[in-house]
């Protein structure tokens, strides 16, 4: 083996070994990424087996429970990350916000909801389903991050949304599988029947009938020959 031979299978050697601790590296990584992390990607970047890895987060987010920290540590939406724990959400909202409104308008939480179940849909499907225009709420939840296009309809051609991997992680669920079921908040079929039959048991109220004008008698204008004196063009007979 030459010299360069020798560097070289030292210096791969070297990189294949695990440069810091596990746990403060993962924590490092974790403290600058501006989304979730994987297993995977943390695996890889720190230079440790994926199982050790996947041991080593739970064991911190157990950790910062323990010590009752203002932050935790979960795995939501396919990746791991900080965040603040709900005891001090007043506090972090009044920090950030600081006084401005940034929660949802019922509008949306109603539109953002109907896409979510009804994925992936068209602008005009929603609005249809809502009874309203939604073409301003739906750019609203697109520039917040929560909603993003997903082609086209084959047969209309229109554009289809989705919600994103952030509106996963800002409800802490890491799959739509885990979205809770509607049936729970749904009215009873009975209670729909009541309503239905309610509405058909009304009377119908009958028109109201109105008197019609009397037709005007039609003007028949004077004979030129009426005897009233006069001839047509307005003069008057010779005497």
């Amino acid at each position: 083996m030459t010299e360069t031979q020798t560097v070289t299978s030292e210096v791969e050697e070297t990189l294949a070994v695990p440069v810091a601790e596990l746990r403060p590296s993962l924590e490092a990584l974790l403290m600058v990424a501006d989304q979730p992390l994987d297993e995977m990607t943390l695996a890889t970047a720190t230079g440790y087996p994926t199982d050790e890895v996947a041991l080593a987060l739970a064991g911190l987010a157990t950790e910062y429970t323990e010590q009752g920290r203002g932050f935790e540590l979960r795995n939501v939406g396919g990746g791991w990350r900080y965040y603040t724990r709900d005891e001090y959400a007043a506090v972090v909202e009044g920090f950030v916000l600081e006084g401005q409104q940034a929660r949802l308008t019922q509008a949306a939480l109603e539109t953002l909801a109907v896409v979510a179940y009804k994925q992936p849909i068209s602008r005009a499907r929603v609005s249809a389903i809502r009874g309203v225009n939604v073409d301003g709420v739906m750019r609203t939840l697109l520039s917040r991050g929560l909603l993003e296009e997903a082609g086209q309809d084959h047969e209309t051609g229109a554009n289809l949304f989705r919600t994103t991997a952030y509106f996963m992680e800002r409800i802490g669920v890491t799959s739509l599988d885990e979205l809770p079921e509607l049936a729970p908040y749904l009215p009873d079929m009975d209670d729909l029947e009541d309503e239905l039959a309610e509405m058909v048991a009304q009377p119908v109220p009958e028109p109201v009938a109105t008197e019609s004008a009397p037709e005007p008698e039609p003007h028949h204008p004077p004979s030129p020959h009426s005897g009233d004196g006069t001839e047509p063009d307005g003069g008057t007979e010779p005497t």
